[in-house]
């Protein structure tokens, strides 16, 4: 596991000594600052953004509840409360506290507070790295999808890889993909195909028509009509509010 930072919040000096003496034994946490109020400890959980904060009840300028309510939550490290009153376990926990130490502090109690905090690290980190792997997954299907589309047949699922598509075209409730020198049939629209392919090389002409621009061989107008003609010479239209932009389109491909 990673060292984990702490802070030690106490305004007397002897109890940030026990508590540095009780960490002694632990490897794998490094005292990072000790401050002596709320406003120092507040200014060093913004600049160090520790793991861990150990924070007495009872300081001046602002008490414990004072410092947490002045941290937002991506600057709230664990917290694991330190008093001479048990009366303020309750409220420690309303506050989100880990836990909460009673003055004067005992080993065996300390040491169970610090895996509580390492159970809780390890749990966040876990979580964490979840996070980070469903959006790394998430991203790949997107680009997945962006790179080839799966047609059903009666034979079983056709995967039409997007470099092999010449155009589409709207066909009713379908989308029919010119591809492999054949028509295959599936139940999307173009605006959502039009939404998932590379948008850099696939681009609406015509309300009923996609193209991909690598299959284009020419842009021909005639009697204020634009038509495309593709490498296959089969043409297509392009409407005349599309015209502009499939021009530049054309152009950004040539450069």
């Amino acid at each position: 596991m990673d060292r984990i930072r702490a802070v030690i919040a106490d305004d007397e000096p002897l109890a940030r000594r026990g508590v540095r003496q009780l960490l002694s034994p632990h490897q794998d946490v490094e005292v990072v600052a000790e401050t002596r109020n709320g406003r120092e400890t507040v200014r060093a959980l913004r600049e160090l953004n520790p793991e861990l904060l150990f924070l007495d009840v009872q300081m001046p300028e602002l008490d414990g509840f004072d410092v947490l309510r002045e941290i937002s939550p991506q600057h709230m490290p664990a917290v694991i409360f330190v008093t001479a009153y048990d009366e303020f376990a309750v409220r420690a926990f309303d506050a989100h506290a880990l836990d909460y130490l009673v003055k004067p502090l005992e080993e065996s109690r300390f040491a169970e507070a610090l895996e509580r905090v390492r159970e809780r690290l390890r749990s966040a980190k876990a979580v964490d790295l979840s996070r980070k792997l469903a959006a790394l997954l998430a991203a790949r299907d997107k680009e997945l999808a962006r790179q080839r589309i799966l047609v059903s047949t009666s034979t079983g699922d056709l995967i039409i890889d997007a470099d092999e598509i010449d155009w589409i075209e709207a066909d009713d409730y379908y989308a029919a993909i010119h591809a492999r020198e054949g028509r295959h049939l599936i139940r999307e629209s173009l605006a959502s195909l039009e939404q998932r392919l590379d948008q850099l090389r696939f681009t609406r002409v015509h309300r009923s028509a996609i193209v991909n621009l690598d299959r284009v061989a020419e842009l021909r107008n005639k009697d204020g009509d634009t038509m495309l003609v593709l490498r296959n010479g089969v043409h297509v239209p392009v409407s005349r509010r599309r015209r502009a932009r499939l021009a530049r389109l054309l152009r950004n491909l040539k450069d």
